[in-house]
């Protein structure tokens, strides 16, 4: 289990920076953006979806993990969401899974021990040049 564990908090860690990277882009790139209620549409479209999902591939209650929880969450992160594209909150609700916070937070690993999945600091061994965005690197 611990590699699986391993894997889901790596998974989790990515995902995350994408959609900060996405949201990051849409908020100071994207010149055409829709309204704020197409964005909450879209979103809370996304959210019944996703609920509707959830209650067939999670038919059985586990412990600390049911659907009703698992919803909730999916209302959390979408909040979340909302929020990081500028809108306001819909849903105002708690994160009903206190774990799910503790994967965000910055890890120390001893290597002795076990595979390290922290990334390198921002900046470290970098120089001024490479603090630059550009779209018109070479491959």
């Amino acid at each position: 289990m611990p590699g699986l564990t391993f894997s889901n908090e790596l998974i989790s860690r990515d995902e995350g920076l994408h959609c900060d990277f996405a949201c990051h882009l849409f908020n100071h790139y994207v010149n055409n953006k829709p309204s704020k209620h197409e964005i909450v549409q879209i979103v809370s479209d996304a959210v019944k979806i996703e609920q509707e999902f959830l209650t067939e591939a999670l038919p059985v209650s586990l412990i600390g993990m049911n659907c009703t929880l698992m919803k909730q969450y999916i209302e959390f992160v979408a909040d979340r969401l909302l929020w990081e594209l500028g809108c306001d909150k819909i849903y105002n609700v708690e994160n009903p899974f206190d774990f799910m916070e503790c994967i965000s937070l910055e890890g120390k690993t001893n290597f002795f021990e076990k595979r390290v999945g922290e990334y390198q600091k921002c900046g470290v061994m970098s120089n001024k040049e490479n603090h630059t965005f550009k779209l018109d690197e070479d491959f």
